[in-house]
């Protein structure tokens, strides 16, 4: 098979639907993450999340993606709340108590790993694909899970949309107006949990942050609008998701969910050069034209005084 001929493969099919999926829902989810300055945040909790699915195989004994996905969002939440705890409790900034959760998390994720790959059923519980993902092992109903989160996700980002804005850009605003800011702000750290919960399985713990703020990123460069920006960041995703399923099935040996993190930033590298405002190409074109323009005037002003010299001189 050839070109878009693969496509009609239906395991094929299921890949690409659920690649577009969650590249739409989390470029949507993301802009908001990355507008509140928490592009760390999708990180920590992604990597949070492989100790709550190492938990769930070793209390259930079972490779269930259900269970994983239970896991994994009760472990990303349990670290939503320990960011949250420490940054109010103590003189720790937000960043460096991502980082102390990043790491911890991942480290205990990483002891309980080996563990569980030196018992008796280790090798065959699959465990550490979702280190980097394997979009390949996804099944109708996976892609039917992934179909109603993702929707989910879309439906909640637009009935907040507004409460969200606020929050992005002003959250003392928000509270003057009576809006509750810290149920807001749990709201938005719980979808990006769900979020990273659904790309564990495709994306990986490792890279899943990448799909989710790397759209969005690329998006700010094209738009000072909040709404454009949520739909192209979305549209980006997307069509990282379509691309990198399509490259991982022209050629063999070659995964999914990295080509797929790697659509994304071709993306993001193409909106730094070329976009019209914000992009280094038109940031160039505009500091020649300034530059061109002040020696115009230069000139004109040098040229007005030697007429005026010459004026005074004939006078």
């Amino acid at each position: 098979m050839s070109g878009f001929e693969v496509f009609l493969d239906p395991n094929t099919q299921w890949i690409l639907m659920g690649s577009i999926l969650l590249g739409l829902s989390s470029g949507v989810l993301g802009s908001f993450a990355y507008l509140r300055k928490q592009s760390l945040m999708g990180d920590a909790l992604a990597h949070a999340a492989l100790p709550g699915v190492c938990i769930a195989f070793m209390i259930t004994g079972t490779k269930s993606i259900l269970f994983f996905l239970i896991g994994a969002a009760v472990a990303g939440i349990l670290a939503t709340f320990a960011i949250g705890f420490i940054t109010r409790n103590t003189r720790i900034k937000q960043d460096s108590a991502l980082g102390i959760i990043l790491s911890v998390f991942f480290g205990f994720g990483i002891v309980l790993l080996t563990q569980i790959q030196h018992s008796e059923s280790g090798n065959q519980s699959g465990l550490d694909k979702f280190l980097f993902g394997q979009a390949a092992s996804m099944v109708q109903s996976d892609v039917n899970t992934m179909m109603v989160i993702s929707l989910f996700l879309i439906t909640m980002c637009i009935l907040f949309f507004k409460e969200f804005k606020l929050l992005s850009f002003d959250p003392g605003f928000a509270r003057g107006l009576g809006f509750p800011v810290a149920f807001l702000d749990q709201l938005l750290m719980f979808l990006i949990v769900v979020a990273v919960v659904v790309g564990i399985q495709a994306v990986g713990v490792v890279l899943m942050a990448s799909l989710l703020i790397t759209p969005a990123v690329a998006a700010r460069y094209w738009t000072e609008r909040l709404g454009v920006m949520v739909v192209l960041s979305g549209l980006f995703g997307l069509i990282s998701g379509f691309l990198g399923t399509w490259v991982s099935t022209m050629a063999h040996h070659l995964p999914t969910g990295p080509l797929t993190v790697l659509a994304a930033t071709i993306i993001f590298i193409l909106s730094v050069l070329f976009a019209p405002k914000r992009g280094v190409i038109a940031k160039v074109l505009l500091r020649k034209a300034v530059r061109k323009e002040v020696l115009m005037n230069k000139a004109q002003c040098k040229g007005n005084g030697m007429n005026h010299v010459k004026e005074g001189k004939v006078g």
